[in-house]
């Protein structure tokens, strides 16, 4: 004779499976914003030469970030199809889907020929594959974040959520290491003729390891919620549209002073430093590697600090201080010291820190579990056209402009400004809603039969 044993109320996931959910999404992201961030340093120190050869450096340079810039261009594309689908089909399958992607473009443009071989085909594709990139990321970030987030306590979110944030500075680190290493263990010819490369096709290996890890997880409590209760919506981009204008806009503003700051401290910082304080490329990067690395520390501390005071209130201090940095990092900078430039990275990039530890949750948080991918990921890749696309390309272009850096602080000043106006339009969090959907889930779950 068989009994059934009806399941009443929701466990609360099992400490490994949310450590297997935050390392998940802290590996995946890190794996595609090594691509990404390869991309970046690749940009600023070798593309202008090899795929843009021009007479005047500042003139590849400026062609170099603009195909940068396409990374950020593409990155909607991405939100609004994998946005889509992650609150349709689900976020496991979506993140594989994203990883994937990025890193056959990385992979690919590792072995690009240059212009001097290929002529304007060269360009032509890494123009493409740097689109295809910036698809892969606009997918990612949302559902990243919700592979931490929607696994964890809600009252905890803003620690959960920072798995995601801590991505770009690992990915950064791992990525300007390996090109300082390479540029430590090769001469400049060698660096320029194929060193490089090395940097893009170790992204075949890396993405292997983030797909085995992610591939081993379950689909989300949150999500199982939505498919237990019929709630999965059928057009989730007009719904975020028509029925949460105010949470998409505060989202897409909240982004724009970190994502501008960002810019500045890990990509333009290259540039000036090597070009006009006549550093050595060595020495910039060493800078950005330094203060990436305690980014890994600072992200998460500030999201775990923001979920004991006031989320938008420590996100605006951050904002206001993004704001002020930029006019006494150049002040010390101007001088040529590496130790002031050193010093002056770190602080900035720890003050993106207390910004960026808090956003993954502030961002998912307007939105309703049932459009959570989709809003977050608009929010992401929208915000992304009016910061960090075009953030190095105005640098580059208000420094040749005005041959002084006080333009760039105030640009900062002005990003940083529309940051804290996107937070006062936000909400602060509902974690009500998102405790009560894993207990729907496992009550729908069919009963299990013991004899």
């Amino acid at each position: 004779m068989q009994h059934t044993q009806q399941a009443t109320e929701a466990p609360p996931p099992g400490r490994s499976g949310i450590r297997r959910a935050f390392f998940a999404s802290l590996t995946g992201t890190a794996l595609e914003w090594y691509d990404f961030a390869v991309y970046s340093a690749a940009a600023a120190l070798v593309f202008g030469d090899l795929f843009f050869p021009s007479e005047d450096p500042l003139t590849g340079t400026l062609l170099a970030f603009s195909t940068y810039a396409v990374g950020y261009l593409s990155r909607p594309l991405g939100g609004f199809v994998f946005g889509r689908l992650g609150d349709v089909i689900g976020r496991k399958k979506v993140l594989i889907a994203t990883l994937i992607l990025i890193g056959v473009a990385t992979f690919l443009i590792g072995l690009l020929p240059a212009y001097d071989t290929v002529g304007v085909a060269a360009p032509i594709a890494l123009v493409v594959l740097r689109f295809a990139q910036g698809v892969g990321v606009g997918g990612e970030w949302g559902g990243a974040v919700l592979l931490s987030s929607e696994f964890g306590d809600p009252r905890r979110r803003g620690f959960y959520a920072s798995a995601a944030q801590v991505g770009p500075p690992a990915g950064n680190l791992l990525a300007n290491g390996v090109l300082a290493a390479l540029g430590a263990l090769l001469t400049e010819d060698q660096f320029l003729s194929w060193g490089w490369r090395v940097a893009f096709l170790l992204s075949g290996v890396l993405v292997g390891f983030g797909l085995w890890i992610r591939a081993k997880l379950e689909e989300t409590p949150v999500f199982k919620a939505m498919q237990a209760e019929e709630t999965r919506p059928e057009a989730p981009i007009r719904e975020v549209f028509t029925t949460q204008p105010r949470a998409l806009c505060a989202a897409i503003l909240c982004r724009v002073g970190p994502d501008v700051l960002y810019a500045m401290f890990t990509v333009f910082v290259l540039t000036y430093a090597t070009g006009e304080l006549g550093m050595a490329r060595g020495s910039a990067l060493a800078a950005v590697l330094i203060g990436s690395s305690l980014q890994i520390f600072l992200i998460p501390l500030a999201g775990a600090l923001s979920d004991r005071v006031n989320r938008r209130l420590l996100y605006g201090c951050a904002a206001v201080a993004a704001g002020v940095w930029p006019f006494v990092f150049f002040l010390m900078a101007d001088g040529g010291s590496w130790p002031l430039l050193a010093f002056g990275v770190v602080v900035g990039l720890a003050i993106h820190s207390v910004m960026y530890g808090p956003q993954a949750a502030f961002i998912a948080e307007q939105f309703s579990p049932r459009l959570r991918y989709t809003g977050s990921s608009l929010a992401y890749t929208l915000a992304g056209l009016i910061g960090g696309a075009v953030a190095p390309l105005l640098f580059t272009a208000l420094l040749s402009s005005y041959d002084s850096w006080v333009p760039l602080a105030l640009y900062i000043a002005v990003a940083a400004a529309v940051t804290i106006a996107g937070l006062s339009l936000g909400r602060d969090a509902d974690d009500a809603t998102d405790e009560e959907m894993p207990r729907v889930a496992h009550s729908s779950e069919p009963a299990a039969e013991v004899s």
